[in-house]
């Protein structure tokens, strides 16, 4: 049984939950989740299940969450009746504190850690790297150019901002296409249940490959010290605080997997909205100004994060609702940005839109530490790619990612004229 929350709603819960569990599990629900979600938020948009946890689909409901730092990130605050051995092997790690990142921490570890890693990202800090990103894609387009063909996902989405990562953080360029299967295995184990054991398995493995990278690396910046982030981590002390061991795996691997896979996804996905919207991309190129405007269009209207939970650590009111201490929230942020009652034509894509004040980038304490970079990367590869390639035709239509929480596509092969 699920208790439906709010006005009596006009379809039976049972497919409400039905329609949600398609849409995680089948490819072609995957492809195109919204009329699920538009249904689940018109008729069901506050969701209770008998474990506990709920389902926020509303804007409003999802902003004030997550706006509220007493709603935790921390999945230990969570009441659950599941004894641990019966929990998942994911389940088990995230509880023993193997998994801990600075996603799923609270204040004061989150602001003491976010403090010491958060100057790297500053807005200003990063606009210094826009001539470096832009001589990155020049290079990347270059080879296009001549091949006559890319994959905007594997070639650009990928190659672009992982080689500003691991320029950042000091890691040799060469390692970088051993990264790509790790960080494609470790994101997913935050999908969690939905997991087949042998994914869970292969995402804890991939995890482990990283972590001994990452420790080797440390090893060799303790002797050699450099100008990169690694470096910087390993001596910072900010009042008198350092970084645990444990803490400094956790935030360069985060760093790590997050700072080029969200950035993949809103290349490959912001692409394909401009290839299958020929009239924006005209736009576009008529009016180049309009990047910054398209990009969060992008992250609007199929955002590189489709969800994010927290946790009530106290009996807590959103909009009129009680959630009380222990139970889980699940914002639905895909579905939160097409809300109707937030965004006008919220299911058309209008790369000039001004009001657009979506959350795929969280809200609060916990708002995506990468987000500056992210935006930029973004607005210089698709910038300068429509730019670059006046001919641009879609060369196979593309397919997404297995992956649930991060949303992306597998690859998006185009001629480029």
């Amino acid at each position: 049984m699920t208790e439906l929350v709010g006005s009596p709603p006009p379809i039976p819960a049972s497919e409400a939950v039905d329609a949600l569990q398609l849409m995680i599990r089948d490819g072609a629900h995957r492809a195109d989740p919204h009329p699920a979600y538009h249904r689940l938020r018109a008729n069901t948009p506050r969701l209770r299940y008998e474990s506990g946890d709920w389902l926020f689909t509303r804007w409003e409901d999802c902003e004030a969450v997550l706006r509220e730092s007493r709603f935790s990130s921390d999945p230990s605050h969570r009441v659950s009746a599941i004894p641990m051995e019966e929990r998942s092997m994911r389940e088990q790690a995230a509880a023993s504190g193997e998994l801990r990142t600075l996603l799923f921490l609270d204040p004061p570890d989150h602001t003491r850690i976010r403090k010491l890693v958060s100057k790297a990202f500053t807005p200003r800090t990063v606009e210094r790297l826009r001539p470096r990103i832009a001589e990155i894609a020049d290079t990347i387009f270059d080879h296009a150019a001549e091949a006559g063909r890319m994959d905007i996902v594997g070639d650009l989405g990928f190659e672009l901002p992982v080689t500003v990562i691991c320029e950042l953080m000091g890691v040799p360029v060469e390692d970088r296409q051993q990264f790509g299967p790790w960080a494609n295995n470790a994101s997913r184990l935050l999908d969690g249940d939905i997991l087949t054991a042998e994914q869970t398995n292969a995402g804890l493995l991939s995890m482990m490959e990283f972590i001994n990278y990452f420790n080797g690396l440390f090893d060799e910046r303790r002797v050699q010290p450099r100008d990169d982030l690694v470096s910087a981590l390993l001596a910072a002390e900010e009042e008198g605080d350092r970084l645990s061991p444990e803490e400094l795996i956790s935030i360069v691997v985060l760093l790590f997997i997050a700072g080029h896979e969200t950035t993949m996804n809103l290349i490959g996905n912001g692409m394909w909205a401009l290839l299958d919207h020929p009239d924006e991309l005209a736009r576009l190129r008529s009016d180049p100004t309009l990047i910054g405007t398209a990009i969060e269009e992008f992250l609007r209207y199929d955002g590189p994060v489709h969800l994010t939970g927290r946790t009530a650590t106290v009996d807590l009111d959103v909009n009129g609702i009680t959630i009380p201490a222990g139970e889980g929230v699940i914002t639905l942020l895909a579905a939160a940005n097409r809300d109707p009652e937030r965004f006008a034509d919220p299911d058309g894509l209008d790369i000039g839109r001004q009001d657009n004040r979506h959350l795929t980038f969280s809200h609060g304490i916990h708002y995506c530490l990468g987000a500056a970079l992210a935006r930029l990367e973004g607005q210089i590869a698709i910038g300068r790619l429509v730019d670059r390639f006046p001919n641009l035709e879609l060369a196979e239509t593309p397919t997404y990612r297995d992956h649930f929480i991060l949303r992306g596509l597998s690859s998006l092969q185009v001629h480029v004229g």
